[in-house]
């Protein structure tokens, strides 16, 4: 089911604000965020930089993720504040994929805005730092973390793992080494955005495929879920009752062709009843 048509050329990073009870997203390419009430009525905001992934820190204040830094947006008037800089020394990046922790922090990737090899890395904003985890990345996706805050997971899509790190239970910090949970193997697609379950289930976007690919806490494929898009990008569970699966999808890398097929690309769906999810925590600053 679609829930918003606004075309996104890089859909990415659904938030559903559990006080407003509203679903934000971005169109990466497009710079800007999205979002529509609960009446329908249909918002944005638009940046003059590229802009990919949020958390909310209150009513009415999300930190957004953008190239240059992370930032407050106040939702109602679009005003922003610098809380830190990303990357700030190299223009040939921007930010990607970003989530919120269980202990309030708030973890983000960098990649090249040509995916060049390598050229990005994974942070985490804690208590006003940003402090870098993992460098040497190329698309850094699927930034999630177990409901029982053992684990956080992500991926490097260039090659098509979803790993698994383990966590400090006092900080959230890695504490050990990332190691392969789900291998290539695995994907029908490569694997993009993603979000967990109450039961741990990873629901992981197949960019190219056309599926959210559901996995067990230990890697096993359980089910697919098909969405009316090729470019499969990410997921986030929301609704009142955290059971509705939001879902984005991109126009880019397609043909004119591909569109004209499916005309659907680049919106934004909703799955009913796709699992139990959780109500993404606050940001803590």
């Amino acid at each position: 089911m679609i829930h918003d048509d606004r075309i996104c050329e890089l859909g990415e990073g659904p938030l559903w604000h559990p006080r407003r009870q509203q679903l934000f997203w971005f169109d990466i390419l497009g710079k800007r965020l999205l979002a529509r009430t609960g009446d329908g009525l249909q918002t944005h905001h638009e940046f003059d930089e590229h802009a990919s992934s949020a958390g909310w820190i209150d009513d009415v204040t999300l930190l957004i993720a953008t190239e240059s830094g992370l930032y407050r947006l106040d939702i109602e008037n679009g005003a922003r504040s610098l809380i830190a800089p990303l990357e700030p020394d190299n223009p040939l990046t921007r930010s990607n994929d970003g989530q919120a922790d269980p202990w309030g922090g708030f973890w983000v990737g960098t990649m090249g805005k040509n995916a060049e090899p390598g050229a990005g890395a994974l942070y985490r904003l804690y208590r006003g730092e940003v402090r870098r985890l993992f460098a040497d990345l190329t698309i850094p996706n699927a930034i999630c973390f177990s409901p029982d805050r053992r684990f956080a997971y992500f991926t490097d899509t260039a090659k098509a793992e979803i790993l698994r790190v383990p966590l400090a239970p006092d900080t959230g910090f890695p504490a050990g080494d990332a190691e392969i949970l789900i291998g290539r193997p695995q994907m029908s697609g490569g694997p993009d955005g993603a979000a967990v379950d109450r039961a741990g289930n990873l629901f992981v976007a197949q960019w190219g495929a056309g599926k959210i690919a559901v996995f067990s806490p230990d890697g096993q494929l359980l089910r697919n879920l098909d969405v009316p898009a090729q470019h499969v990008s990410c997921p986030a569970f929301g609704g009142p009752d955290c059971t509705t699966l939001y879902v984005t999808s991109a126009r880019a890398e397609l043909s004119a062709q591909q569109i004209a097929a499916n005309p659907q690309n680049g919106m934004t769906f909703q799955i009913a009843a796709a699992g139990q999810g959780r109500p993404p925590p606050c940001i803590r600053l």
